[in-house]
């Protein structure tokens, strides 16, 4: 794969999704900087070392503000390319809408692409299967809805890190945090001309076991991306296949027109 030429470098801004950090993406930022490239890594409230306590993060708004904030402070004629992991789809999807002037291009790994952003209730094709792979946190009471939420301990090797090196799994293991479940459960944006204005990737992960082939098809089909790449990788390609992810995104920035 093509790699871009030295003098055209780019500002990346990499998020996590749901339970992870900007730490996940030590392996990216590490390659990305070798090759002269600027990169930030955020913590979106209550995530990475965010000391928010997830059980008083309501609303998505406030869930994705590090991101918003940044996107805000970004000063023009600055631009960025976006990188979502996950649910990390729906937080750049968010900004696609609200600052789409000042991104580049919008990579989603594995991630939630919707246009009009995530719904429980409106989005049944993507709702995740087997409810038992989760745990919810009652932060204000039994008598009351979950405030968070995180795959069961037990399952994190199988299926967030099934082809991962063990290094990593453990890492992990040592710094997810339960997402604040009421900020994400029915996310839902009004449609703009950003939205399409925006080149977007999608980034297939051929042995997910989180986010299933036919989850990624539905959403490739739903809002068609203006291209499609795959790793052979599981949910968490910035530990399972990180040279493959980096080659994507630097052939990506192909798609960047010439301002």
């Amino acid at each position: 794969m093509a790699e871009s030429s030295p003098s055209k470098q780019y500002h990346f801004v990499l998020v996590h999704g749901a339970s992870h950090g900007g730490w996940c993406w030590y392996k990216i930022r590490t390659l990305l900087q070798a090759s002269g490239h600027k990169v930030t890594c955020l913590d979106l409230k209550c995530s990475g070392i965010d000391p928010t306590d997830f059980n008083t993060v309501f609303t998505f708004a406030e869930y994705n503000e590090p991101l918003t904030n940044f996107m805000s402070s970004l000063p023009s004629p600055q631009k960025v390319i976006v990188v979502g992991h996950s649910a990390g789809g729906v937080s750049i999807t968010d900004v696609i809408h609200k600052f789409g002037e000042k991104i580049h291009l919008a990579v989603y790994v594995a991630a939630v692409m919707l246009k009009h952003g995530y719904s429980i209730s409106k989005d049944e094709d993507i709702k995740e299967d087997g409810n038992d792979d989760y745990e919810y946190i009652y932060g204000l009471g039994e008598d009351q809805p979950p405030t968070g939420v995180i795959i069961k301990p037990e399952r994190w090797r199988t299926t967030l890190y099934n082809r991962s090196p063990i290094q990593d799994y453990v890492l992990a293991s040592l710094l997810l945090r339960p997402a604040p479940v009421r900020a994400l459960n029915d996310v839902w944006f009004d449609g703009g001309a950003a939205t399409e204005s925006v080149p977007r990737v999608f980034v297939r992960t051929l042995h997910d076991q989180l986010m299933a082939k036919e989850k990624q098809d539905f959403m490739i089909k739903s809002w068609p991306p203006s291209q499609v790449f795959a790793t052979q990788s599981d949910h968490s390609p910035f530990f399972s296949t990180p040279d493959e992810l980096f080659h994507i995104l630097i052939e990506a920035t192909a798609l960047i027109k010439c301002d």
